[in-house]
């Protein structure tokens, strides 16, 4: 008896704990009400006073059965001074990651308020206070800009029944952004304005796959024009890896104009005809011997072996010792190793001072970033807070490292067989132009980038179904991050004004 009391007493206490445990998991399923932070400010920017509303809420993404599985993040800047805004451009804006929420694009180049960091790659930022001041060349005063960031980054997240997971990926994260964008502009009345991306890094990636999809679903939304910061799209090109012989012909005219900068080689010659030399060494002479491997006969080695310590400044020593395949990562360590310093990466101009001086690659990480992101965040959340007065249950995430190894890189569902092969997106782009012959694209490129280099553009460019007549490259002495050399950030916010405004 008193064992079926036990028994009795054990399922009650079992149903109770499966109804509070049922109970928190439907709890965790409620969805609020999304929160929306509307502000209104006035700026003078490229000589115009304007009215702006700032709108920095959440929006949900819904499933097909219309529930809401994301909540998006996007902080949009609207002219309120303007009497009729349907015809009025819009551009859509985004980092790249994947992982990388927009900050980085926000308040270093094109938000209404930037942070200010050593433009010459001299100095570090170093500890708060940083300097944050107006933004005199925000593109407001042509263009409303909305400013994204996709799911795990920024305050962006599953919701619902909704998974982060069910996201990351090429074509999960494209149709979301997309979603997103077609949201928007029914929210605002917007279907006739002129719209374009801006993207950096993968986010040019992203722009490229978001422009084909855009054109599915039954709802067709064409774009204007996609501006390409440090383009991504095909990562043979960008990815410095051994026995991938795109990568070392299409990094070997970076490491050029970085062996430049730092008054390693080329030296009397301005940087054009200097790149001009290695343009053609790369084409005609370096690649074909790439192809060629142990075939190459023992005097074309020993030229294409000379060539390369005239173009890097690297000893021939250690060029034959690499067999003429020199991977970025050790060009960062190898180049001013006789002055201790360590290149960077995203931007070769910075240098870093690192212990382990006979590593052969980083220790630190890369000196072009440690020694700018603090000031990026500090300044933003400050600007979250003060201006946009946003109030959020959560950190703003700039950047989401648990995103890149979940994420699934192959152009088809996750159980469908494929055949690995480097990301490409250029395609995409291709036959987003084809379809769309209205649809221009700017290309704007780093010369001292060795993450995604500016030859590898002119090499992704000139192949891919992509019609050339509507692209227009644009280089720059600066790194991945070109707005962080003050004058062509300058340069490049003007390009991109007469880019929106040319018809």
């Amino acid at each position: 008896m008193r064992l079926k009391k036990l028994a009795l007493t054990g399922l009650m206490a079992g149903l109770v704990l499966y109804a509070f445990g049922q109970k928190n998991m439907l709890d965790s399923l409620k969805v609020p009400e999304p929160k929306s932070f509307i502000t209104h400010h006035e700026g003078h920017f490229n000589g115009k006073a304007i009215k702006y509303r700032a709108e920095a809420k959440e929006t949900y993404l819904t499933d097909d059965k219309s529930e809401p599985v994301a909540s998006f993040w996007s902080v949009s800047y609207l002219e309120e001074n303007t009497g009729n805004p349907v015809n009025r451009p819009v551009v859509f804006i985004f980092n790249g990651g994947p992982g990388s929420a927009s900050i980085w694009l926000h308040v270093g180049f094109l938000g209404p308020k930037r942070i200010v960091i050593d433009s010459d790659a001299t100095q570090d930022d170093g500890a708060p206070p940083y300097p944050m001041v107006e933004n005199k060349e925000c593109l407001l005063d042509v263009a409303d800009l909305v400013f994204i960031d996709p799911v795990g980054t920024g305050y962006s997240k599953a919701i619902g029944k909704g998974k982060d997971e069910s996201f990351w990926g090429l074509k999960e994260d494209a149709r979301s952004v997309a979603q997103f964008i077609r949201l928007w502009t029914t929210d605002h009345k917007r279907w006739m304005s002129p719209k374009f991306i801006a993207g950096e890094s993968f986010g040019t990636t992203r722009a490229a796959a978001v422009s084909a999809e855009l054109e599915k679903d039954g709802q067709d939304l064409a774009l204007n024009g996609l501006i390409l910061i440090s383009q991504a799209l095909d990562y043979a090109g960008s990815t410095s890896s051994h026995f991938n012989i795109t990568s070392y012909f299409t990094y070997l005219p970076s490491m050029a104009a970085t062996a430049w900068y730092h008054h390693q080689a080329g030296m009397g010659l301005p940087l054009e005809d200097f790149l001009h030399q290695a343009r053609q060494f790369a084409y005609h002479t370096y690649l074909p011997g790439l192809y060629q491997g142990n075939l190459l006969k023992p005097a074309d080695r020993n030229a294409i072996v000379d060539s390369l310590a005239y173009f890097t400044g690297l000893d021939t020593g250690y060029i034959r010792t690499s067999e003429c395949r020199i991977l970025v990562p050790r060009f960062q360590k190898e180049l001013l190793r006789h002055e201790g310093k360590t290149i960077g990466r995203l931007d070769a101009r910075f240098w870093g001072n690192e212990w382990d001086q006979a590593a052969s690659e980083p220790t630190l990480g890369d000196a072009s970033d440690y020694r700018t992101s603090s000031a990026f965040t500090a300044g933003f959340n400050q600007y979250l807070l003060n201006d946009l007065q946003v109030d959020m249950d959560r950190p703003y995430l700039t950047g989401n490292e648990a995103i890149y190894p979940k994420w699934n890189w192959k152009p088809l569902p996750k159980d469908t067989g494929w055949e690995p092969s480097y990301v490409n997106t250029a395609p995409d782009l291709g036959m987003a132009m084809r379809h769309n012959t209205a649809l221009k694209v700017m290309v704007a490129s780093g010369y001292f980038d060795l993450i995604t280099p500016f030859f590898d553009a002119e090499y992704t460019f000139s192949r891919n179904g992509i019609p050339t007549d509507r692209i227009e490259f644009e280089y720059f002495y600066s790194g991945h991050m070109i707005y962080n050399h003050e004058p062509d950030r300058i340069k490049l916010v003007g390009l991109m004004h007469k880019f929106i405004e040319k018809p």
